[in-house]
């Protein structure tokens, strides 16, 4: 296991956000080209739209009583996406940075709430539903360098890649956190059938993880529970996930890219089919959404 301090993990569950740029493109109105959630931080109007959407699951902390993590908005704040809306890398680590120092301030507002976290979270190079060329671990790790080290100094209290496509890019991921110094989760996405994207299944994908790199905790996000479960075979392994994000629809990948308005999804049967995983992960501490969730999803998950 890390050096690094995570034994506030131990201690109790967090409720981690939603599906932020799903939210704030449907319910909000908000333009946000190439999906990239991160200029938001730039100026006042973003940062109050930003404060606004983390209210709403500081509000799901209080009544469950429970911790809260804030995810940084950069899951799009890496040089091919960055590039893509005008950032070039010294923009980019301006912005990461600002990301984490805004969370900062947000957890200093939030006086009544004894347990927040900053996570600096990281998104996959390339498109996050659909799988590419398999990553070098190596060049992976260089090309995530630029944002695990702006999270590392702006003093986030853990970095997570969210939506990878295939392991090998977690262990680039895991391996430059390593040398920051700072503790890393290694998050997967699945299809409807439990699997990767690249077709792994999710033992493997945390099994190869751990055998060059080993993480701090893994996260499965961005599919729905019915789908989730299907890639939960049996083994230690299910104790090393430490978050589990769903989305709200049970559509696949595919559907879901192609689709005009938001699928909000069935909360009853999102809240039960949540359920239904929570034996299988004795490691389970954070409890959020992804897309096509808001404040009344993860309320739901939570029982409030």
């Amino acid at each position: 296991m890390s050096h690094h301090d995570l034994s506030w993990l131990a201690e109790r569950s967090y409720v981690s956000d939603g599906g932020l740029e799903t939210d704030l493109i449907f319910h909000h109105g908000v333009d946000l080209p190439e999906f990239a959630s991160f200029p938001l931080v730039e100026d006042d109007r973003g940062r109050a739209l930003l404060r606004d959407y983390y209210d709403g699951y500081a509000a799901v902390a209080r009544r469950a009583g429970a911790g809260l993590t804030l995810e940084s908005p950069t899951w799009r704040a890496n040089p091919d996406r960055g590039a893509d809306v005008g950032y070039d890398r010294a923009a980019l680590d301006r912005v990461n940075r600002a990301s984490v120092a805004f969370l900062h301030e947000l957890r200093d507002s939030y006086g009544d709430l004894d347990d927040v976290r900053v996570i600096g979270a990281i998104g996959p190079r390339g498109d996050g539903y659909v799988a590419g060329e398999r990553a070098d671990p190596d060049e992976a790790a260089d090309y995530h360098r630029g944002q695990v080290e702006a999270f590392a100094d702006a003093g986030a209290d853990v970095v997570a890649a969210y939506t990878l496509t295939g392991p090998e890019e977690g262990i680039g991921i895991a391996r430059v956190a390593r040398t920051a110094g700072v503790p890393v989760w290694v998050g997967f996405t699945v299809e409807t059938d439990g699997r990767l994207p690249d077709g792994t299944t999710l033992a493997d994908a945390v099994a190869l993880v751990e055998e060059h790199e080993a993480a701090d905790g893994y996260i499965v996000n961005c599919a729905h529970p019915t789908h989730i479960v299907l890639g939960l075979d049996a083994g230690d392994w299910l104790g090393r996930i430490v978050q589990v994000n769903p989305n709200a629809s049970t559509q696949s990948h595919a559907e879901l890219d192609a689709a005009e308005e938001l699928d909000e999804g069935d909360l009853a049967l999102l809240a039960a089919s949540y359920d239904a995983l929570r034996p299988l992960l004795p490691g389970l501490r954070v409890v959020g959404g992804c897309c096509g969730t808001d404040a009344r999803h993860v309320a739901a998950l939570w029982g409030v």
